[in-house]
């Protein structure tokens, strides 16, 4: 039997990245070169890897659900397969919390036979960014508990906070970067951030690429009150934030389903409160190439009819120009939401 264990099992592009594992019938007295007393979980780290969206929905929210159903006391060892030497520096920590008294296997550096007394082969998802408690019984969890594992793997006690909490104190906007992004770029970033600037914000520009630890990049967004970008991998970093600060997303042409799937719905079971910009035709850079009269711009399911290489366009070849009078409106909402906040957790 050949598995290639990745959750999209129908997504052929992600697929096409993920190694077969080979299932055979052992001989009667295989020679092991070492021996685990614990099961394995073997999954892939490929498919759309290097996407901090795919990694936490395909890696690690399956990973956790997973040794949830299988493993509750964490007694497993991990074997993962094309996971590149980034990938491994990355999400040492996290890797480490799941099975904290257990090394992690790289496929890629094994040389001799390794036995288990079993192994689960692949990682279960229940949807994206979802995890249902009632497929977790009789140990149910929820994402809220994931936010917990991420929360205790990242939080430290030491950690200075860079703001003060307050009446008087600035609430502290982070924006996520996309410069240099194929698409869904702010091109007028700097006039955004000079408007939330007037508003009272202590605006803070984050760079999500992977040299940027994972810890880093906690502490930043953990000590924000609003988190704002454009639709986006990006935006992924709300699980960082605490309960009753400002998710707010900037959502392009054509992106309303994902927009409200990702980063909406997930963020309101969080406790977050959550703000939607949504972007007009004279926003977007697909007015100017295709016609602000066009199918693509006026009626984008009309136009794609879900096939991909026309949903594409939307994601792949879409910028935004933000009109700053209508986006004041939407962050002076979110100055006063973060205020509120600020006031109660002093």
């Amino acid at each position: 039997m050949k598995i290639r264990p990745y959750p999209r099992k129908g997504d052929k592009t992600a697929m096409s990245n993920v190694n077969e594992v080979t299932l055979t019938a052992a001989p009667p007295k295989l020679s092991c070169a070492v021996t685990h007393r614990t099961p394995a979980i073997v999954f892939s780290a490929a498919g759309y890897t290097g996407n901090f969206f795919h990694e936490i929905d395909e890696n690690f929210i399956p990973l956790f659900i997973t040794i949830n159903s299988l493993f509750p006391n964490q007694d497993v060892t991990l074997v993962v397969m094309d996971g590149n030497i980034w990938w491994f520096q990355k999400y040492a920590e996290l890797l480490s919390a799941f099975t904290p008294h257990r090394l992690i296997i790289d496929t890629k550096n094994l040389s001799t036979v390794h036995c288990f007394p079993s192994a689960t082969i692949g990682l279960i998802k229940h949807g994206p960014v979802i995890i249902d408690p009632t497929l977790l019984q009789p140990h149910p969890k929820t994402l809220h508990d994931f936010r917990a594992l991420l929360d205790k793997t990242y939080a430290k006690v030491d950690t200075t906070p860079n703001h003060q909490n307050g009446k008087n104190s600035k609430p502290r906007l982070t924006l996520i970067d996309r410069r240099g992004s194929v698409s869904r770029v702010m091109s007028n970033q700097g006039e955004v951030i000079k408007v939330a600037e007037e508003l009272g914000f202590n605006v803070h520009v984050l760079d999500p690429t992977r040299n940027n630890s994972m810890a880093n990049v906690y502490r930043v967004v953990h000590d924000s009150h609003v988190l704002l970008g454009v639709h986006g991998a990006g935006l992924t970093n709300f699980l960082f934030l605490r309960p009753g600060s400002v998710l707010l997303q900037v959502v392009p042409i054509g992106l309303e389903w994902s927009s409200r799937t990702y980063y909406e719905n997930p963020p309101k079971l969080l406790g977050l409160e959550y703000i939607e910009y949504k972007i007009e035709a004279n926003e977007s850079s697909l007015s100017e190439r295709y016609g602000a009269n066009s199918l693509v711009v006026k009626d984008p399911s009309a136009f794609h009819k879900h096939i991909w290489s026309k949903q594409r366009i939307y994601l792949k070849e879409q910028n935004v120009g933000i009109d700053l009078v209508r986006f004041r409106k939407c962050l002076t909402n979110a100055y006063e939401k973060a205020k509120i906040f600020m006031s109660r957790v002093n």
